[in-house]
């Protein structure tokens, strides 16, 4: 089994589960006592917010750069980056390290492609909705459609993103928006809505949606673990 490397903290909240999909996977492989080799490298993410914001995205890269390299110098075999947004800088990281990088849109649209789907609506900060370093790497790699809210909307989920899941809080009038939000892309044409935030999964979940979901970063953990148990190809 090789060792998979995290760059966590972008949020805390939305790196835990990534550690625990990681070791239940292996766990639910490999049977017994195992669990996965991991090193994690977890950043203080109030800087990063603020450079995002400020639309400072090289110094964000070169932060999560360093933290590659030093996963590569701990002995990781692979770079999981645990959130949707700072894909971003995904070129700065991958060609900062000699070691693979595993893309968390490849794992969503290889999930999209296994549940046979074709146009699907995209949630997550207004950074990944409505840039095109995620869009264009579903539609350019994975030859989908991706349909994201109104501008109105996408100002709603970002709020939500960072004033409440972010901090760990979970509304039931948060909640009710994705519903009206999701339900809205579906009549627009969705047949899939991709969470598209690593701490949207903590609010929203099946039984919000009349479709179904992916959850990314349940999708990027097993991915890593195929990878890391010699199925998956970076």
């Amino acid at each position: 089994m090789k060792t998979i490397g995290l760059i966590g903290g972008m949020s805390w909240e939305s790196t835990v589960p990534y550690y625990r999909t990681i070791n239940e996977t292996v766990k639910q492989e490999l049977g017994g006592l195992h669990s996965a080799n991991i090193v994690l490298y977890s950043v203080d993410f109030q800087p990063i917010e603020q450079l995002q914001h400020a639309d400072r995205w090289d110094e964000t890269g070169h932060i999560l750069a360093g933290a590659a390299r030093s996963l590569e110098r701990a002995g990781a075999d692979c770079i999981v980056l645990c959130t949707n947004t700072m894909h971003r800088v995904a070129a700065s990281i991958r060609e900062s390290v000699n070691i693979p990088f595993l893309h968390i849109a490849d794992a969503t649209g290889a999930a999209i492609a296994s549940a046979g789907l074709q146009t699907v609506a995209l949630l997550g900060t207004k950074f990944t909705m409505e840039q095109e370093f995620y869009r264009g790497w579903l539609q350019d790699n994975h030859r989908l459609d991706v349909l994201i809210p109104d501008e109105r909307d996408r100002d709603v989920i970002h709020r939500i993103i960072y004033d409440e899941l972010c901090l760990g809080q979970l509304l039931e009038k948060s909640r009710d928006s994705f519903r009206r939000i999701i339900e809205s892309l579906v009549v627009d044409g969705a047949e899939g809505v991709i969470l598209g935030c690593t701490e949207i999964a903590l609010l929203v979940g099946p039984s919000d949606s009349a479709v179904p979901l992916f959850d990314t970063a349940d999708l990027h953990a097993r991915y890593a673990v195929d990878w890391a148990l010699g199925g998956a190809k970076a």
